[in-house]
Order: C-alpha cells, then structure tokens, then sequence
C-alpha cells in the first residue's frame, strides 16, 4: 500500500471509532473495534483494561521508542451543531468527537507503526536502529488510575516517547503539569449585625492576596512563569451570619524547573492562615532537551519546538517524551471538532521520516 491507502484506511477506522463513544472510563467499546483492527493487520495486541499496546520483535541490545496516543474523549459540549458522533466529511474535514483529540494522532501512529515495522516484510522492521512499540491508551482526558498509570508497568524499558496530540506536527518539548489544591480557613461564627465572630473569608484574604502576586523566580523560555490561580471559593450561608469557613480551589500549572511537592510545601510555609491539602503530586511538568537527536531530527526536518501548556499522558512519563501530532490544540474540547484528512497524510508520512533510522 501507498501512504494515500494507509490514509484511506486511518480515515475509516477513525469513523468507527468516532461513531462510537468513548467518553473517558467508558471506552471498551472502542477499545474493540481498534483491537479487532490491529489483530487484523496481523499484529500482537496486548490489552490491559482498556489500554492497547502493540510491541513486536524486541531486541535489548536496541533503545525502544514508544509511540501513544488516546482513546477516550470528553463529553460533547451543548453547542455542536452536528451529531458529535456521527462522522462527516466536507472537503478536507472529518468533522467528529475526537477527531482532533486524539484520533487524528491515534489512527496516524498506528499506521506509521505498520509501515516502520516492515508491514509485509519484516526486513525493514529488522534493520531499524532501535525498537518501536505502540499503545492507546484510555482515560487519559482525566488522567485515571486505568489508563496509562495501568499499562505503564506493562511496556519494555522505554528510551523516549513520542505523544500523538494535537500539535500542528510541531515538537512540544516541554509540558505544563497541574497540580489543585484545596484550601481552607476557619474563624468563628456571629451575628453579622453586632460585629461579632471571626470572619473565615477575612482570615483567608491575606493568603489569596499573597497567591495572587506571588510570581516564582525560575522562568521556562518554552512554558513562561509557573501560574497559580484560585478557581473556586465558597463559604457563609445566609447574609446576617458572619461565616466560620470559607474553602477555595488552587489551580496550580507548574513549568520544568518545580516540582509539585516543592510548590506544595512552599505554599504551605506562606499561606499561614489556611489549611491546604494537595488531592495529587502525579501530574508533573515534561520536559526533554532540545538536543535530543530525535528532537534534533524535527529541526532538521523544518519543524520548531515549543511549549504546551495542555495537559497529557507526558505527565505520568518516568522517561523523555515530546508531543507531535496532527491537528491543532484550539479545536480540542470544542463544539464541531474536526480533523483534516490531508494532516493525517501528513502526520503518517512525517513520522515514518522521522523514525526511519536504519542500523
């Protein structure tokens, strides 16, 4: 087959699979129709939960690459002016729930993956420089203990990890990670009209100020300052009673250079009046060197690095990973999403470029 034949069939396996809802922790029905797909192709399909991964022919005298991308969506949202599960196709669009997010990127690593491996002929698969495995994975939109957390323990010992996102097929070398916090301050209840009591909000307010114009030293050239934002706070309960609780929410987006155990306990030592409990440390920011020789390769290739501020699976990566794939990040989450059939061509011929490294 020709790439135009590899694009046919990504193209029709990406409307099954967008004719089928996956929606995060519900993707088993997706999850056969790709499995059927890859054991049709002839290749080894391990399933763990939901997740798929593809991996043939180790050598461990060979670095392996890993090549991911997910499964599930999110919910639709109320504006699509179309059926979100009925695929449609208007000139270069496919028009879909998770075309872009991250079908696009899932259905063009697969087909990269058959034609590196040597689809037909397990010559060229032998003579690459390293070995190639290939997962979806699922519940990556929220980050569940069942997606790659769970398949994590199941791959070979990973050299670096090519995430296929929606980025324009340009390298994300590093990522923002996210860590929320929840707050509270306590004071003393009180009738509002005699003044009394100790008001939770007013206890609180020194620390929300302090977070507000608080800014970290260590700047990224690729992901800008680390952001601290409070998303959420309530408290009182009716207006002649002077509240003695007032909880809030800390979105907390670090770059590269902070861990989120060390923002947490540095948060702690300054806002002095308020209880703070981080609900997870796992989300870390990504980060691999621009000197990386597959990242190197992109720049060869004319493509330009640059940070993402989005959350992915590069989060709960213990090994270098970049994000590149089709589409684009602003058409992820949004009503009448869509992926370009031509980006797909090009995402596959562009990932068989790059990873064609013969010993």
């Amino acid at each position: 087959m020709d790439y135009k034949d590899y694009t046919h069939e990504a193209i029709e396996l990406l409307k099954q699979l967008i004719s089928t809802p996956s929606i995060s922790r519900d993707e088993t029905a997706a999850a056969d129709i790709l499995a059927d797909f890859i054991e049709k192709c002839g290749l080894p399909c391990q399933r763990i939960g939901n997740n798929l991964l593809v991996q043939k022919q180790l050598d461990k005298a060979k670095p392996t690459i890993l090549l991911c991308a997910h499964i599930d969506t999110v919910k639709p949202v109320s504006s699509w002016t179309r059926d979100p599960f009925t695929p449609t196709i208007e000139g270069d669009r496919l028009y879909g729930l998770g075309s872009n997010d991250c079908g696009g990127g899932l259905v063009s690593m697969l087909q990269a993956y058959r034609i590196l491996r040597g689809e037909g002929s397990e010559v060229r698969g032998e003579r690459l420089a390293y070995n190639l495995v290939y997962l979806a994975s699922c519940e990556e939109e929220v980050s569940g203990a069942n997606g790659f957390s769970l398949a994590l323990h199941q791959l070979p010992k990973i050299d670096v990890a090519i995430v296929g996102e929606p980025t324009g097929m340009q390298p994300a070398i590093a990522e923002r990670g996210l860590m929320v916090i929840d707050g509270v301050a306590h004071g003393k209840s009180g009738h509002a009209a005699r003044n009394e009591g100790v008001n939770a909000i007013y206890e609180a307010l020194d620390d929300l100020v302090w977070l507000r114009d608080h800014q970290f030293r260590k700047k990224s050239l690729l992901l800008g300052p680390t952001k601290m934002t409070v998303t959420v706070v309530n408290s009182g309960t009716q207006h002649n009673v002077v509240p003695d609780e007032c909880r809030f929410v800390i979105d907390v987006r670090p770059n590269e250079h902070y861990q989120n155990e060390y923002l947490f306990d540095y948060l702690k030592k300054h806002m002095k009046k308020c209880e703070l409990t981080a609900r997870s440390f796992r989300l870390r920011s990504s980060h691999i060197p621009v000197g990386h020789p597959l990242v190197q390769r992109c720049i060869q290739m004319g493509m330009v690095p640059f940070g993402s501020p989005t959350l992915s699976d590069q989060a709960l990566m213990p090994f270098p990973s970049f994000k590149l794939g089709p589409g684009d990040s602003a058409r992820s989450h949004s009503a009448d999403e869509f992926i370009g059939i031509s980006e797909i061509e090009k995402a596959i011929e562009t990932y068989v470029s790059l990873l064609s490294v013969e010993c």
